[in-house]
């Protein structure tokens, strides 16, 4: 999806919650917690919220993350296809109608899992509910898996959680396409401040003002930096322009909704 349509329905969707509840954009911005200009950024189309600031919003109107965004895939969800059908309804409504599908969504939703749990047999009298150890990771503003963004802006952080704990320097949000299969659009980045090790690994890269994940090779006369999604063409990044290696990508992962 272009990012200029998905800012379009982000916008589009925080206006129809927001009304909905009665607020403005000022007091839903400070109870998400970021600046009254940055969530007109949001509403102006000069930028997306990363997928920590949509997880409180979506918290904040008590809805799914995919109500606010409607390209973000939930993690209890199995990947499949979108019906083209659905994509050109979730495209062509007109925000009010397309809250109205959403909020009808959620109804059925809601029914369906109620009916569920009621038709559900125990063994016993007592439900006993096992809970996984969860760790908390501070993810800093996006790293780009795409054309590049800025290096970490004023180290604003969102928390989230995993069920494994890793060690590493720091984390970031990966955002883009450039690097898929391996790491994907909404995952958490696990960055090692180890410099440069060994060519063909990946790093992430500081260049020109901007950051990139990539796998980089050193040549004669600077570094070549490569996707792995083969739609995307290498960047070269000369010495006299001087890249410099951020640290290396240890792992990634999908955070835990809690």
């Amino acid at each position: 999806m272009d990012d200029k349509i998905r800012m379009q329905i982000i916008a589009d969707n925080i206006t129809y919650y927001r009304k909905l509840k009665g607020i403005t954009q000022k007091e839903l911005s400070k109870e998400v917690g970021i600046t009254a200009s940055t969530m007109t950024d949001y509403m102006k189309l000069r930028s997306a919220p990363s997928f920590g600031v949509i997880q409180k919003i979506a918290d904040y109107f008590g809805v799914k993350k995919s109500d606010i965004d409607s390209t973000f895939k939930d993690e209890e969800s199995t990947p499949q296809e979108i019906p083209s059908s659905v994509s050109k309804l979730n495209s062509e409504l007109n925000t009010e109608n397309h809250g109205k599908w959403v909020s009808y969504g959620n109804e059925l939703l809601e029914e369906q899992n109620t009916v569920q749990e009621e038709s559900a047999e125990y063994s016993s009298d007592k439900v006993v509910s096992i809970k996984k150890k969860l760790f908390k990771y501070h993810v800093y503003e996006k790293l780009s898996a795409g054309t590049g963004e800025s290096y970490f802006n004023d180290w604003n952080y969102d928390e989230v959680y995993y069920d494994e704990e890793i060690d590493h320097d720091f984390a970031s949000w990966i955002f883009g396409d450039s690097m898929e299969p391996r790491f994907l659009n909404g995952e958490v980045a696990l960055i090692k401040d180890t410099g440069f090790d060994y060519d063909g690994a990946i790093y992430a890269v500081e260049w020109d003002g901007q950051t990139y994940i990539k796998k980089v090779k050193r040549e004669k006369d600077g570094l070549r930096l490569i996707s792995l999604n083969s739609k995307y063409k290498d960047k070269f990044a000369p010495y006299d322009e001087d890249p410099r290696i951020i640290g290396k990508i240890i792992g990634s992962f999908q955070p835990i909704s809690i």
